[in-house]
């Protein structure tokens, strides 16, 4: 198989946490490489720091199985989050009145590359 393009990419849909809160883990390995981001991850205080492991993992798992590109090479171009589905709860008030509880969702991608050994 032939590397024509030296981008790789893994989308989490459905990660259960704000957009904003996860952007924080984001922009914390943004520009790092696939190795250490995973060690930084691990050691993270952030809940979330877990499932944007998973997708880190998952795509190392495309470059290496399906483009047979150098795992030691790649590190995280992009990572950014976008908005997914928020679901929505009601918690009883007082005078039978309702306010809104909003659970949202995040949808979470991660955009490797390989770079280019100069010699």
């Amino acid at each position: 198989m032939e590397k024509n393009n030296s981008i790789i990419r893994a989308t989490n849909k459905n990660i259960r946490t704000s957009p904003r809160k996860l952007s924080l883990v984001c922009n914390f390995i943004k520009g790092k490489k696939a190795d250490i981001v995973l060690r930084d991850l691990e050691f993270t205080r952030k809940k979330i720091a877990k499932d944007v492991s998973k997708t880190v993992k998952s795509a190392i798992a495309n470059a290496e199985n399906n483009y047979q590109f150098d795992i030691d090479n790649l590190f995280v171009k992009e990572a950014y989050v976008g908005k997914s589905i928020v679901m929505k709860r009601y918690r009883p008030r007082a005078k039978g009145r309702a306010s809104p509880i909003k659970k949202p969702y995040s949808r979470l991608t991660i955009i490797l590359e390989e770079k280019k050994e100069s010699k």
